[in-house]
């Protein structure tokens, strides 16, 4: 028995050249972790530091003076509250809806028995690199009537012709005898992608509902051009946006920040990265619990039969 593991030893021990591996890769990755984690935790520093010692830079990791006085100005917001409500709708109820109109979409193309599959599979493709523009967009919303409501968030980006490819490859990647055992057994198209396709495609799911997600979460740029005169459908990242560019009309200079009386003065650099912590903390909170799923569904297409 001894002989056994002693020769099992001898037969994973590591050369040189692994050893090298091992070596470089892990610093790799403490570098990778480093410049990754850096400008993260340099910002988090920022949004605690006083505004009048942050006009001086050099702060790396950790506050020379504390103060929180960013955020209570980022949270001082008059629409913040609302803002936030119809980001998080927007959030949920957009990246909802998304993924059940692309997957339903994607399963359909998936078919290789659909007639049209090489057409509208090359339409949507077309629409990456072409659209009608900024204008077109606006007057298209308003003859909707969709400006100035909370759907003009939801249903122009309801189906994205990247999810559907994305998606779409996944499906092709599952064995036809899934499907053709559930024909047999007398199970209808819509059965097969509710209870055979679906759950199968959970991590690709994932992926892509945190793609759609994030998107919602950092738009700003609709709600200014859409809901710009409506307050009642405001957004988080509008009101943000707002107050950035209020606080950098300012006079945001040593001298400006001296004159002020307060003990701790918001600067722009102080507000912008509270503002930023602020909007990027839910997301990443979020992540861990789709991570499994992210990585797998961004391999799709990986291996095939």
């Amino acid at each position: 028995m001894l002989e056994k593991v002693r020769n099992k030893l001898s037969h994973n021990k590591m050369n040189g050249w692994d050893w090298a591996f091992v070596i470089c890769n892990t610093i790799f990755m403490i570098l990778f972790c480093v410049v990754t984690l850096y400008p993260v935790l340099n910002t988090l520093a920022y949004s605690l530091s006083d505004g009048r010692d942050a006009i001086l830079m050099g702060i790396h990791l950790v506050p020379r003076v504390w103060s929180v006085d960013a955020y209570k100005q980022v949270f001082k917001i008059a629409g913040m509250p609302r803002g936030a409500y119809i980001t998080v709708m927007r959030t949920i109820i957009g990246s909802t809806l998304a993924l059940a109109a692309n997957a339903l979409l994607a399963f359909i193309i998936s078919r290789k028995k659909f007639l049209f599959r090489s057409g509208l599979s090359l339409f949507w493709v077309i629409t990456m690199y072409a659209s009608g523009g900024l204008i077109p967009g606006l007057i298209l919303m308003t003859k909707l009537h969709l400006t100035g409501t909370f759907w003009v968030y939801i249903i122009p980006g309801l189906v994205s012709a990247f999810n559907i490819l994305v998606l779409r490859t996944y499906m092709d990647s599952l064995p036809d005898s899934y499907e053709e055992s559930a024909q047999l057994d007398g199970a209808g198209y819509m059965t097969i992608f509710l209870r055979i396709i679906s759950p199968l495609c959970k991590p690709v799911y994932a992926t892509v509902f945190l793609f759609v997600a994030v998107g919602h979460w950092n738009s700003w740029f609709d709600a200014m051009i859409y809901n710009r005169m409506n307050i009642k459908y405001t957004t988080l990242q509008y009101e943000l946006q707002k107050l950035l560019n209020s606080v950098m009309q300012q006079t945001g200079s040593a001298d400006s920040a001296g004159k002020t009386g307060t003990k701790s003065p918001v600067t722009p650099i102080t507000v912008r990265s509270a503002a930023t912590i602020a909007t990027m903390l839910p997301i990443i909170c979020l992540y861990p619990f789709l991570q499994r799923y992210f990585v797998t569904g961004l391999t799709i297409g990986g291996v095939k039969e």
